[in-house]
């Protein structure tokens, strides 16, 4: 697997994700909010800014087998 998505390597702010994702950081942030209610991504606040992380080892597990998926599709 050669991509390994942002919230899997480390906390990053909603500004941040939405420059990764190429949306606005209203989007990023009703996106996260949904995550974060379905358990998936969970955050702390650092001053003014909400950090976001995956919300467990579990999320990554289910992120990296539909990745692998996908490579095996491509070959």
């Amino acid at each position: 697997m050669s991509h390994v998505p942002p919230l899997a390597r480390e906390e990053l702010c909603v500004c941040d994700l939405a420059e990764v994702a190429g949306i606005s950081q209203s989007g990023a942030s009703h996106q996260l909010r949904l995550l974060r209610d379905r358990g998936l991504v969970a955050y702390r606040r650092d001053g003014q800014r909400a950090v976001y992380r995956l919300a467990d080892d579990h999320v990554w597990m289910l992120i990296a087998a539909g990745l692998e998926h996908a490579d095996e599709d491509r070959a």
